[in-house]
């Protein structure tokens, strides 16, 4: 017999605005919507509390964090999964694009290969029912490396590859133009100093001069050849959207200026920034504030990166600052959901997928009050 559920007297957060309603919820799906605050019997009483669609979430290194919760310490993949798809559902997000790095650097033995085998314990799960919530791959592809294309070799269209970025870290410029912001990152992360950082500078350097330009190129393949969505990283410069641009992509993740931005959105390409920036009023590495961006109205998408309950309160924090909190959790639920061309999610209407959140306000931040992916509560 399918499951049917009410949640009532709830202020529904739609597409573009806040309304009193109910949500009615028939096994997988949202089957109606209703104004008004009647709370009919065996339905939920929401007394008030906000009722949006569940959270989608396109770049995350959150997966990364949990197999290697610190330096040189490999956690069993299995549970480092099914650790990070439960951290997520208690956070609000009901989607997720699990940002994996291809393209590793055996010789300096600093990035080894680790998606292949990944991704393959992930779908093990998935087919087993035993995670919580939609889970795709986000295939980081940095070009700044030596066995980028054999790894990409190894996917294909059926492994739910939703997204590809087009990743160069090459020291000096895009994300860490300043070489001093680098060095202070490369310290507390790898513990390069001195002449190891310049050494690594040097090689990396090289390798982009050996490697990147063919990189790049087969990336745009893959993508193609997975059906996925290309993305482009850290643009800087109004040239870099427009070849960003030239190769079809429609979403540019984390642009690091103003010009980069106003680029994007003269191209069309969606801006996504981090949410990590909104909350802490400015970007680790010294590149333009998300707050500034969405002052300007050149911030689409937001992504809660390295902080998952970042994502749902930097989306109330816009919400706040725009005035608008239907257009705040558009950042993260509508707009990126059809940018990756998921149409059955990040809306409250009917048919669409029942990924829900319940949350209310505590001092500005969100508080959780229930997580329902596909009609099944998992928070």
């Amino acid at each position: 017999m399918t499951e049917e559920m009410i949640l009532a007297n709830a202020t529904l957060v739609l597409a573009d605005e806040t309304i009193t309603g109910s949500v009615r919820i028939v096994g997988e799906s949202i089957a109606e919507i209703a104004t008004g605050r009647t709370v009919p019997p065996g339905a939920i009483d929401c007394e008030g509390d906000y009722v949006s669609p569940g959270l989608v979430e396109l770049h995350t290194d959150n997966l990364e964090r949990h197999i290697q919760p610190r330096p040189k310490v490999d956690w069993p993949h299995a549970a480092a999964i099914l650790a990070h798809d439960a951290e997520l559902a208690s956070t609000g997000i009901t989607t997720v694009f699990d940002a994996i790095r291809v393209g590793s650097i055996p010789s300096g033995q600093r990035y080894r290969r680790y998606a292949r085998e990944l991704s393959r314990e992930l779908w093990q799960l998935r087919e087993q029912d035993v995670l919580k919530i939609s889970h795709f791959l986000h295939l980081r592809a940095e070009v700044c490396s030596e066995t980028l294309v054999e790894e990409l070799n190894e996917f294909g269209p059926e492994d739910r590859v939703g997204l590809v970025s087009l990743m160069d870290h090459t020291p000096g410029q895009r994300q860490f133009q300043d070489m001093s912001k680098l060095e202070i990152y490369l310290k507390g992360k790898l513990g390069l100093e001195g002449e190891g950082f310049q050494r690594h500078v040097a090689d990396l350097k090289a390798m982009r001069k050996r490697n990147g330009d063919k990189h790049e190129v087969e990336t745009v393949k893959a993508a193609k050849r997975f059906g996925a969505m290309l993305a482009s990283h850290d643009d800087t410069t109004p040239e870099q959207v427009r070849v960003s641009a030239g190769h079809g992509i429609r979403l540019a993740e984390f642009p690091t200026t103003v010009e980069a931005a106003r680029a994007c959105s003269e191209h069309g390409i969606k801006v996504m920034m981090g949410a990590p920036n909104l909350i802490r009023g400015g970007s680790h590495s010294g590149n333009v504030a998300a707050q500034e961006l969405a002052d300007l109205g050149h911030l689409d998408i937001l992504s809660s990166d390295y902080v998952p309950a970042a994502l749902l309160l930097s989306a109330t924090r816009l919400g706040e600052i725009w005035g608008n909190m239907a257009r705040g959790l558009r950042t993260v639920t509508r707009t990126p959901a059809q940018v990756v061309g998921l149409d059955d999610r990040g809306e409250l209407r009917s048919s669409a997928r029942a990924d829900i959140i319940r949350f209310c306000l505590h001092h500005g931040a969100p508080a959780l009050n229930g997580v329902w992916s596909r009609g099944r509560r998992v928070a």
